[in-house]
C-alpha cells in the first residue's frame, strides 16, 4: 500500500495512475489521521518552496509525518519540490526544511548553463546512479527522467548521493539516507522509466 500526501500541491492523479497500471494499492492522505498504519509514502512536491511547507504545515501532517518517517522508519520518497522540502533550507525561501537529510537546496548558476533558455531545467535528462540501490534497479543504464526545476539539492554528506545528473554542471537528482529517498525529477512524467522506479519503490 502506497499513502500519497495531498496537501494541495502536486499531481496526485498521476501517481495514482501510475500505481493502477502495476496493480499496487494506493491511499490518499489529506488530514493527519489517514496516515495511520502507513507502509510507503509519496511526498509530491510542485511550486515555490515556502509556499509547499506552508501547505504542508497547514494540512496538520507535518508531526504525524515526523513520527513515521524518523521514529517508525517508514520508507518516505519526495518528489521535486517534495525532494527539496526533505533538507535543512532552501534559497528560493526563508522557512525551515523537515530536515529529514542534511542538505541545502541551491538556485542552479544560470552563468554556466549554454543554453539561450537557462531557468528552469525543463525537459528529459539523463539520470545516472552513483552508487547501488534497489530505487533504480533496471535503470543503472540509459534511462531519462522529465525535470523541471530552477533549484538543485546539495547533499552535506556525499554518502547521500543516489543519483547525479547535468545542466551547467553536475548536480544531485536523487538522494537517500536510510528510508528517506529524495529525487529531483517527475517520475509521474517519465514514462516507463518513472513507472519503473515508482514501482521499484513500492518493493522497497
Amino acid at each position: 500500500m502506497i499513502t500519497i500526501i495531498d496537501y494541495g500541491v502536486g499531481n496526485i492523479n498521476a501517481f495514482v495512475n501510475v500505481y493502477k497500471r502495476v496493480n499496487v494499492p494506493v491511499k490518499i492522505a489529506k488530514v493527519a489521521a489517514d496516515l495511520n498504519g502507513a507502509q510507503k509514502i509519496i511526498l509530491p512536491g510542485v511550486g515555490h518552496f515556502d509556499h509547499a511547507m506552508s501547505e504542508l504545515i497547514k494540512s496538520g501532517m507535518r508531526e504525524k509525518l515526523d513520527e513515521l518517517v524518523m521514529v517508525e522508519k517508514v520508507p518516505v520518497i519526495g518528489i521535486c519540490v517534495g525532494m527539496q522540502m526533505m533538507g535543512n533550507s532552501s534559497e528560493e525561501g526563508n522557512m525551515e526544511g523537515l530536515k529529514w537529510i542534511d542538505a541545502s537546496v541551491k538556485k542552479i548558476d544560470e552563468s554556466k548553463i549554454k543554453q539561450v533558455t537557462r531557468l528552469p531545467h525543463m525537459g528529459w535528462n539523463d539520470v545516472q546512479p552513483v552508487i547501488s540501490n534497489k530505487l533504480f534497479e533496471g535503470l543503472e543504464k540509459d534511462a531519462l527522467f522529465y525535470f523541471l526545476h530552477s533549484y538543485y539539492f546539495e547533499c552535506n554528506n556525499p554518502a547521500d548521493i543516489l543519483a547525479v545528473s547535468e545542466y551547467g554542471g553536475q548536480f544531485t537528482c536523487a538522494a537517500h539516507n536510510d528510508n528517506v529517498y529524495g529525487i529531483q525529477f517527475h517520475p509521474e512524467k517519465s514514462h516507463h522509466y518513472g513507472e519503473t522506479l515508482l514501482h521499484n519503490f513500492s518493493k522497497l
